[in-house]
Order: C-alpha cells, then sequence, then structure tokens
C-alpha cells in the first residue's frame, strides 16, 4: 500500500512554510544561515522588521524563509538575506 508523499504531511505542516521579513535573535552576530524557530519572529513588512531590529541587542532584522523541519525534528528558519 504506497500512498503518496503529499498524503503523509499534514496541511497545517505544508503552509507554513515561506519567505517574509523577520527578526532573527542572534547574539553572536549574523555569521549563520539558519536559524532555531524559537530565535524568529516574523514581522508583516520588512519596514516592521527593521523598526523591531534591536543591533545592541543582538537582534537583526533579515528576510528568511520557514519554518521547515529539519532531520533532526526542529524547526528551522534559512537566511535568505539580512535587511541592513
Amino acid at each position: 500500500m504506497a500512498e503518496a508523499i503529499a498524503s503523509l504531511i499534514a496541511d497545517s505542516e505544508a503552509s507554513l512554510l515561506g519567505t517574509g521579513p523577520v527578526v532573527i535573535y542572534a547574539p553572536g552576530g549574523r555569521n549563520r544561515k539558519r536559524f532555531p524557530e524559537n530565535c524568529v519572529t516574523p514581522h508583516a513588512s520588512e519596514a516592521e522588521a527593521r523598526a523591531a531590529a534591536r543591533p545592541e541587542a543582538g537582534r537583526f532584522a533579515a528576510v528568511a524563509s520557514g519554518p521547515s523541519r529539519s532531520s533532526e525534528g526542529f524547526r528551522l528558519y534559512y537566511l535568505v538575506r539580512w535587511l541592513d
């Protein structure tokens, strides 16, 4: 009994993946390309993300794709670009 892979993915999971403006908490700096879900705060617009950024506190505005489930079961966001 082979099932289509699409039927194995919950609808709630499939609708979450997207690309948009976020603020990423990265106290160690901006040298990584992927971030756990708990370090990312989505925003409605790039302007809103820039306004919420606090670089001195390790919170940087960016555009990221996600969340996506990693092979270890974590939900990750992948950096598209930083908003400077």
